[in-house]
């Protein structure tokens, strides 16, 4: 049965114009539309950000690897989810007013502010601080056979497994936020997204011993915390005027 494209006119046989790519069939614009236009277009609902996370928590290196090597149909882009965990992340963080700065006093910085800033900016403070996670894991990985764009992608998704974690716990953190106990609980958080990274890097790197993974996973962080810290310095002396 020969059909007309609604899109460009052209005449194709199938279910798709091979002019445009546009499909043969067209639905009525209506509410059904709408929702599955916002399903799948604006979150992929229906796959992309339920499976990658999934995958991030069930087989996080090995889903990643596959990721890299191709296979990825349906996963949400690497970007786009840290963008969509990173949002949600700090409109908790914003709305319940959460700013662990609150007692630090120094001149060189209101720290006030800058929680205020990070916390409707998180999105992008995440993404930001994904090259130097990347940095640290193609210096202490280089001899296995991926690029920098390929371990930052490596990274981006441990970012988004990361985002997801905090959001999960988020009711510990404002539950116990303004006690005794609030270190104890930002300390446990951060030795669950230790433990995240070295299973997914054990898993990534398969083709060498876990021990070996271990280790330069141990020093691919030093290397993150160093260049963190270095960066972050270097802001607060220049923010200072160099004093």
């Amino acid at each position: 049965m020969e059909i007309i494209c609604k899109n460009c006119q052209h005449s194709f046989h199938g279910n798709f114009c091979n002019n445009c790519g546009q499909t043969a069939e067209t639905h009525k614009i209506n509410w059904h539309f709408l929702w599955h236009d916002i399903q799948h277009s604006l979150l992929h609902f229906d796959a992309g950000i339920p499976y990658s996370i999934k995958q991030l928590f069930t087989r996080p290196g090995h889903s990643i690897r596959e990721f890299i090597e191709g296979k990825r149909v349906n996963h949400f882009k690497p970007l786009s989810l840290v963008m969509v965990l990173g949002a949600l992340y700090g409109f908790l963080w914003h709305y319940f007013n959460i700013n662990l700065f609150v007692n630090t006093n120094d001149d060189n910085i209101d720290w006030g502010k800058f929680n205020e800033w990070a916390s409707t900016h998180f999105a992008w403070v995440t993404i930001a601080t994904i090259p130097l996670f990347t940095l640290g894991t193609a210096v202490c990985f280089r001899k296995q056979g991926y690029n920098f764009v390929e371990y930052f992608v490596l990274n981006t998704f441990k970012a988004s497994q990361k985002l997801f974690l905090s959001i999960l716990l988020f009711p510990l953190l404002y539950y116990f936020y303004g006690t005794s106990k609030i270190s104890t609980v930002i300390n446990s958080i951060y030795l669950f997204d230790i433990v995240l990274i070295f299973w997914t890097n054990i898993q990534f790197f398969n083709k060498i011993p876990k021990a070996k993974v271990f280790w330069l996973s141990v020093l691919s962080h030093i290397i993150f915390l160093t260049s963190f810290i270095f960066i972050v310095t270097l802001i607060i002396y220049l923010k200072g005027g160099g004093k």
